[in-house]
Parts: structure tokens; sequence; C-alpha cells
């Protein structure tokens, strides 16, 4: 009886299964910044979701033996002018930077989405309205746009999420009446409405599909741009209200004593700083890896 030689085959299963150490290593030779940033995302996230565990103290515990502490052993990053552990609350602080980032994109989004459809698949004053609306939104930064939203809101962090949702609305919306214009020109569009298909159907089954996915996309990018957002109105205390552990909030606490003790606005600004860039990074490998334009210049 013949016997088969199952070595070559199995040699191909383990071939075409890499192991996930296998794919990382290709993808820390092919795109080092973006795998190191990625970690450095997903390490940030990590600490929001499981920061009881891992923070030290609880954000709001005092130490009046230790107020305004260099580093040390008990405290890491030292504590601020009430004997706070500096580095709990800047785990603590993650929570509030993922919600609002992340919130506020997601209301961007839908709005943007909600708006560009409409403008994309409509003409005349409908069309006119609101692409002027979209323009005001534009016509001034994201930061200025908040502020305005927010001194109608009043401050808190849902009302900091509403803000930053509102000012994004704009970007979001002017990409998906673009990529709508461009679908709607599609041979298979046409085709479809010269066959009778319903109009709501050519939407969904045609148009959206190809709207949603470069809007997820821009989304991953946008999320930068909130926190950074969100960070500045808590800064400027138009955000976050006291006693929360919000970065901004935190930063702008400690500039008072910035020349005496610089790690109570130095941590937070850190750590602000290497998620901005770490997310920024990643949207940018996102945007890279999807875009065929970018991919085939690559």
């Amino acid at each position: 009886m013949a016997i088969r030689d199952l070595s070559g085959a199995d040699r191909g299963v383990r071939l075409r299964a890499p192991t996930l150490l296998r794919f990382l290593a290709r993808q820390l030779d092919a795109r080092p910044f973006f795998v190191i940033a990625t970690v450095i995302s997903l390490a940030f996230l990590f600490a929001a979701i499981f920061a009881p565990w891992v923070a030290p103290y609880a954000p709001n515990f005092q130490d009046p033996d230790a107020l305004m502490a260099p580093p040390s052993a008990a405290h890491w990053c030292g504590t601020d002018s009430f004997g706070q552990d500096l580095l709990s609350r800047v785990i603590f602080g993650t929570r509030y930077v993922f919600l609002i980032g992340f919130s506020s994109v997601v209301i961007g989004a839908a709005g943007g989405l909600a708006i560009g459809l409409a403008a994309g698949l409509t003409h005349g004053a409908v069309e006119w309205g609101l692409m002027r609306f979209v323009d005001a939104i534009l016509a001034l930064p994201s930061l200025i746009m908040a502020i305005a939203f927010i001194s109608i809101l009043g401050p808190g962090i849902d009302k900091v999420i509403y803000a930053v949702g509102f000012a994004m609305i704009g970007p979001f919306a002017r990409t998906v009446r673009a990529d709508v214009l461009q679908v709607r020109a599609q041979a298979f569009v046409e085709a479809a409405g010269l066959m009778g298909v319903d109009r709501l159907r050519i939407i969904w089954r045609h148009i959206l599909p190809n709207v949603v996915f470069p809007l997820a996309v821009q989304a991953t990018i946008r999320i930068a741009e909130a926190i950074l957002v969100s960070s500045a109105l808590s800064f400027l205390g138009l955000g976050v209200v006291p006693p929360a552990p919000d970065w901004g909030l935190m930063i702008s606490e400690g500039r008072a004593f910035i020349s005496i003790v610089p790690w109570i606005s130095g941590v937070p600004g850190a750590a602000l700083a290497l998620l901005l860039i770490s997310l920024s990074i990643v949207g940018d490998g996102v945007r890279e890896q999807f875009d065929p334009k970018l991919r085939a210049n690559r």
C-alpha cells in the first residue's frame, strides 16, 4: 500500500497559516512607525478599559503629606497641588479621552453622512442650503466652532461630546457628498436606474456601501483632532469640569506651577502628545492601506 508523504502538505499548511508573531514582524519591517503607533494606541486603550486595576490610586485620592511631590517610588510621576497621584489621574483620564474622542467622531460622522447623502442625491435649493450650512461650519476651525457650540450648551462631558461632534460634521459631510457624486456617475448605478430599480434600493445597495467605508477611514484620522479639541476646551475651562481627571484640565491646573513643579502639567501633556502622534500615524497608515491612489504610489 502506498504511503502518502504529508510533509509537503503540512509544510504548506504551516506556510498558509503564519503566526501572529510573524505577521507583526513583517509589518514591523515594512511599516515600523505604524506598528509602534498602533501598539502605543492600544496600550492607552488598555489603560482606559482596565484603569481601576492598573492605576495605583483612585483618581481623586488626596495625600496631604505629598503635596506637589516629585516623582518617587510611591508616586512614579509625582503629585499635583492637592496631593493626587498624577499617574493614576492620567490613566483614568484615558477614559475621558477615548469617550469624548470616539463619541464625538460618531456624532460628526453620522451627521456628515446624513447631510452628505442628502446633498449628493438632491438638486436645487435643498442641495444649495445644505452645502451653505456645511460651508459655514468649515469657515472656522474646529476649536472655534466647538467653543461657539459649548458657549450655548454649557460645560460638562456630554456637552463637550456634542460640541466637538457638531463641529466635525462639516468635513464628513463634504467628503460624503463628493463620494456620492462620484458613485452616482458609475455605470452600474445608472444601469440599475434604467432597469427600474427602486431609488431607495439603489441608495441602500449601491451608493451607501461605497460611501461608508471611506467615511470610516476618515473617522480614524479625525479621532486625534477630536481629542485635541476637547482637551483644548478643558484647558480653557469650557469643557470637563473638576475634579474629573481630564488631561486638558490637568494641564491647565498645573500651569500656575510650571516653573517650580513642571511635572503637574508635563505628565498629562506628554501623555496627550504621545497619544495624538500615535493616533495620527495610525490614521495615516489606515488611509494609506485602503486608499487605492496612495497604495499605488507606495
